[in-house]
């Protein structure tokens, strides 16, 4: 059996565990890389995490986009090892991330921090009375200090991933970039978007796509069209 190409990260953004679940099944051992989010963790996510990882020898990325004081961040982190995650991502503030460092202890999870989400442009962070400056310069900067702080590695728009990876921080770090749709899908709700093979190409570890996959009348085919995408 070839090998799963685990730089194809699969959300399952579904209402409870068991849809989730059900999509699983449907790519089966097409995809081996599942992201667990927001929506999903309302709905039994952090069962369907230990389901996958036990049951079916699947990784997994718990993006909760973490965000509190630092005791809370560290404190949460820390139980979540006993999840044995893949990846898990916080917020791109040094304090978060050096909390969630001291979370994961010695043990074989990531964290991920975010910079700038990629539905966002720059007439969102105005609104949002962020910082002024072009957005691609906020994110360096964002992911600089996180990888300073003891990040594992970032989350980021393809379109910022060369120049991540080309800074001196990054060395050794990860570059996971949602923000991919294939040429033959709709962008949804993302701005900045790349291909899968584009994002590759800059730089990135591994690509989140989502809706191109699982809204799709054949999921799995869908999974391979992307994987033969990546170079």
């Amino acid at each position: 059996m070839t090998k799963t190409d685990d730089r194809l990260i699969v959300p399952l953004d579904f209402p409870n565990a068991l849809m989730g679940l059900e999509m699983a099944q449907k790519l089966g051992d097409e995809v081996g890389f599942y992201k667990i989010g927001l929506e999903m963790l309302m709905g039994g996510g952090l069962a369907l995490a230990r389901e996958l990882i036990d049951e079916y020898g699947k990784r997994i990325f718990l993006d909760m986009k973490l965000f509190d004081i630092g005791n809370t961040i560290e404190g949460a982190v820390r139980n979540l090892r006993n999840y044995d995650l893949d990846f898990l991502t916080v917020h791109g503030d040094p304090y978060v991330v050096s909390a969630a460092a001291e979370g994961k202890g010695g043990s074989d999870l990531k964290v991920l921090a975010v910079t700038v989400l990629t539905s966002l442009d720059r007439a969102d962070l105005d609104a949002a009375m962020i910082a002024p400056g072009e957005v691609q310069e906020i994110v360096l900067e964002r992911a600089a200090r996180a990888m300073e702080a003891g990040a594992d590695g970032v989350i980021a728009s393809p379109h910022e991933a060369a120049a991540i990876r080309a800074l001196p921080e990054a060395a050794g770090k990860l570059i996971v970039t949602p923000g991919v749709r294939p040429t033959w899908a709709d962008r949804n709700d993302q701005k900045r978007v790349m291909t899968p093979g584009e994002a590759i190409r800059a730089g990135a570890d591994h690509i989140v796509v989502g809706r191109p996959i699982t809204r799709a009348d054949s999921p799995r085919q869908m999974a391979q069209a992307v994987l033969a995408e990546l170079p």
